[in-house]
Order: structure tokens, then sequence, then C-alpha cells
């Protein structure tokens, strides 16, 4: 696969020693250190300067305790932790430990010989906040750059069956925004691997009966590779005691190891660690589906519609007056799509193609661009010379907010989908019914056109089972970037 070769070729590794001490390499966490400086600094300094403005005693002094509470916070909760930053940098943590800090500030406070907290104080550390957050986002940015040049990543070795191991490797292949490596791969039982990586050692499928485990190659093959860690994919052969024997191999040789459980597109917020009689649980939560969240979505998407159709109203007419003007035919395009579980609805669209543009579909069929139940044409005939400058930048979809104002839509969710396309669903593509569709989402902001159907259904799934609203928010920041951009729209 070219990401790990290229990553292993571009990181030349000593072998580890075989003393008890951690041999993992600190190449990789770099943004580690950089985020505590830049988390200090970010609050040091608008707190030194709202301090002395709002004339303070001893602002600098003031600001300089303020940031280190606010550093040993984010030590305490783990979020410089590296892992943590697979997550996206997520500004819910950063608000959390924000209020945590005030709490603790007021509590500091009441000590003899340490002064009042200002009771404007959180006014006061809110630039502080917001340079913290600015500054994470900044972070996770060039840490991405950086990991999809395969460079600051962790090296791997995988444990577990052939089809294991190829399932996993190509889970990491397809994306590029997390920390790890596979550079070599110790196989349980006699399974051909598929995917490329190296097989640097084979374990036995079945252990005879009394006989002990020996798990002294997988630890031999992780200090040979210079691995930071090893994975482990559990399954028939690899558990129990023979997992844990594995742990106090590679735990005796300094190294952690990551047990993979085999789910897939669950975000960490909704998972929780948990154990009874001895055993590991992993507690999942179900999808967000009622309560403060969903109550908290809709107001969003109601008042967002009515304050954007307020401001758009400008635009709206001059998109009118272009479309009226430009082709023979209606303003507005009327379809109907199929909204939250399998419900269809009237979608309005500014119309981007000459009329009986639906009739004309049927001979172009065969020439469709898209691999799945999408039709996309990248040079469609039927798009109008005003369509293809709508459509480039998305002004085609602003109707839609009156279908968000209607309740068809939400103003962050999947695609809508017309009902020829749902005909043709399975199982696991009917579960993106399960949301209301959105006027952008994962699909918009990730590619729209350009990606296979693999990949939209996947986007799609990822934000039914995981959304929240904070991460609506990230998205609709998002979608500026990707408007305007305009990559995948046609």
């Amino acid at each position: 696969m070219r990401q790990f070769s290229s990553a292993a070729s571009g990181h030349a590794v000593p072998l580890a020693s075989r003393q008890a001490t951690s041999p993992r390499s600190r190449r990789g966490e770099w943004f580690v250190r950089l985020a505590i400086c830049a988390d200090f600094a970010a609050v040091a300094l608008p707190a030194a300067v709202t301090f002395a403005a709002t004339g303070e005693a001893h602002p600098v002094r003031q600001a300089l305790a303020v940031a280190v509470v606010w550093v040993l916070l984010g030590i305490a909760n783990k979020r410089y932790v590296p892992w943590t930053w697979d997550d996206g940098a997520p500004v819910g943590p950063v608000v959390r430990d924000w209020l945590l800090l005030l709490g603790a500030l007021a509590v500091l406070s009441t000590v003899p010989g340490v002064g009042g907290a200002p009771a404007a104080l959180p006014l006061l550390l809110c630039p502080s906040l917001v340079a913290g957050v600015v500054g994470r986002k900044v972070i996770h940015r060039r840490l991405t750059a950086v990991r999809r040049h395969a460079r600051g990543l962790r090296r791997v070795v995988l444990v577990g069956e052939a089809p294991m191991v190829d399932a996993v490797v190509g889970q990491l292949a397809e994306r590029t925004d997390h920390g790890y490596v596979v550079v070599g791969a110790c196989v349980v039982g006699e399974g051909n691997v598929e995917s490329g990586v190296p097989v640097s050692a084979r374990l036995p499928a079945d252990q005879p009966p009394g006989a002990a485990e020996n798990p002294a190659p997988v630890a031999d093959v992780a200090e040979a590779l210079g691995a930071d860690l090893v994975f482990a994919a559990t399954g028939r052969h690899l558990c129990g005691d023979r997992l844990r024997r594995l742990a106090w191999a590679l735990h005796d040789r300094g190294r952690p190891l990551m047990v993979l459980p085999g789910l897939t597109e669950v975000a960490r917020r909704r998972v929780r660690l948990t154990s009874a009689a001895g055993l590991t649980l992993l507690h999942v939560s179900p999808p967000t589906r009622r309560g403060l969240p969903v109550l908290l979505k809709a107001a969003t998407d109601r008042v967002g519609a009515v304050l954007l159709l307020a401001a758009l109203a400008p635009l709206f007419a001059v998109l009118a007056l272009a479309v009226r003007t430009s082709s023979a035919g209606p303003v507005i395009y009327r379809q109907t799509r199929v909204g939250r579980n399998g419900m269809p609805f009237p979608m309005w669209k500014f119309r981007t193609m000459v009329v009986d543009a639906d009739r004309m579909k049927s001979a172009l069929v065969a020439a469709n661009e898209h691999d799945g139940h999408m039709f996309k044409l990248r040079r469609d005939p039927r798009v109008t010379l005003v369509g293809r400058f709508l459509r480039r930048y998305s002004l085609d979809e602003l109707p839609q907010l009156v279908n968000v104002l209607l309740g068809h839509m939400s103003l962050v969710g999947p695609r809508p989908p017309l009902p020829e396309e749902v005909a043709r669903y399975d199982e696991v593509e009917l579960r993106r019914l399960s949301v209301k569709p959105g006027l952008t989402g994962l699909w918009q902001v990730s590619g729209r056109s350009d990606l296979s159907w693999h990949e939209t259904v996947s986007l799609d799934l990822r934000y039914v089972d995981n959304w929240s609203w904070s991460w609506d928010l990230t998205v609709m920041a998002r979608t500026v970037r990707a408007v305007l951009d305009g990559r995948g729209a046609y």
C-alpha cells in the first residue's frame, strides 16, 4: 500500500534496546509539545492584556497563574494525549476545560492571601478561550497536512488473522488524517495477506492442550521494526488469555498495546470503558435521536433558515433574474426527494437545466460517470451556462432554506436522495434515511461528486451514527470553504 510503504521508507528508526524502558520514538509527537506551548501562550497573552486594560493588580502574574492552571487542567483531562488529536481537535473538551478553569480560579480566590477573582473573570477570559480553540485548530490542520505526506506517523505492528489484517490495513489506507502506519504484521494462522503489508512472523492458530502461548515473537518483531506500538485485531484465535499474555510480553519491553474490538465508525465520545467480573467491557451509547441535542438542532435549523433567508434576500432576487433571463423556463425547479424514514417531500432549487431535462436523462444514463446510484456527468449537456455557475458555487441549493424552515430538511445532514435511488438501496444504505437530509453535510464538504458511492455512504453513515450539535457547527463552517473551492460541484 502506498501509505505504509512511503512512511516506512521515509523514517529510519534505530533498533530499540531490550531494556524495560519505553523505546517509543517521539518524532510523531512534536504537536503535543507545541500544543502545550500554544495553549500557555493563548491564555497568558490575552489574559495579561485584558487584566491590564481593566486595571487588575499584577496583571502579568495573574495571567501566568491562569495559564499554568489551564495547562495543568489540559494534562489532567488528557487533552494532550497524542491519539486524542485523531478526533479532529474538537471544541467541546476545550470549552469544558475552560469552565473548569473558571471554577478552579474561583476556588483559589477563596484561599487567604491569594486575592479575590475579578467579578468579570468569565468575560475577561473569553479572548483566551477563543485563542485556545483557534490555536488547536491551526495545529491540527498542520498535523493533518504533515500526515498526508506520510510524516509524523507512529509505526505499528499489526497482529491478527489474515482477513483481519487486510481489513485493518485497508481501513487505515482509506484515510490520511490519522497518525498510524503499519510497518509489519504477525499473522495468526496460515492465511494469505493480500494487502501487501510485510508478514514478519506467523503465530499458530491453535495451541495444543496445556501448552503455554509464547508471545515473544511479536515483541521481537516490534523491536526489530522500531514500532511505537502494536495493534491486536481480536478474533477467534486472538482473545482472552492469549491476548493477555501478548500484553504482558509487550509491556515488559515497554511497548503499548492497542486492541481493535472490530467496531468501525463509532465516535470516541460514544464509547465508555468499564469492567465486570474481570471482563473488560466497551459500553457503546446509541446514536442521539431525542432529548436536548435534537431540540437544539431543530432550533438551530429554524433560526438559521430565517436569518439566512432574510440576509440573502437580495441575492435571491439577483439569481432569480439571472435564471429567468438566461433560458426559457421557470426560475424554481421542484423535485420530489426522500426524507427521514423514507417520507417524500418537494425540494426546491434554482433551475440549472433546460426545460424537459428529466425526459432527456434516459438518453444519458449510459454516460453516467458515478459508480453508485447517483447520476452525475461533469459536462452534462442539459445544464445551462448560468446553471454551471450556480452549481459551481452551490447557489442553486439556496431555496432549500425554505425546506429547512418547513421541517423537510436540516441545515446539516446526508444528501436528500431521489425516489429511484432509494428503490435500489440495500439495508445498509437505507440507514442514511434515519435522520433528516441536509442542505450541507459531510458529502458536500469532503469532495461532493468526486467521491465514490462507497465513500459517500461511509460519510453519511458516520454522520448518522455520530452526529452532535457541535459537529454540525463544524460542518457549517467547513461549508463556506467548500463552496468557495467548488471542488466536485457539477
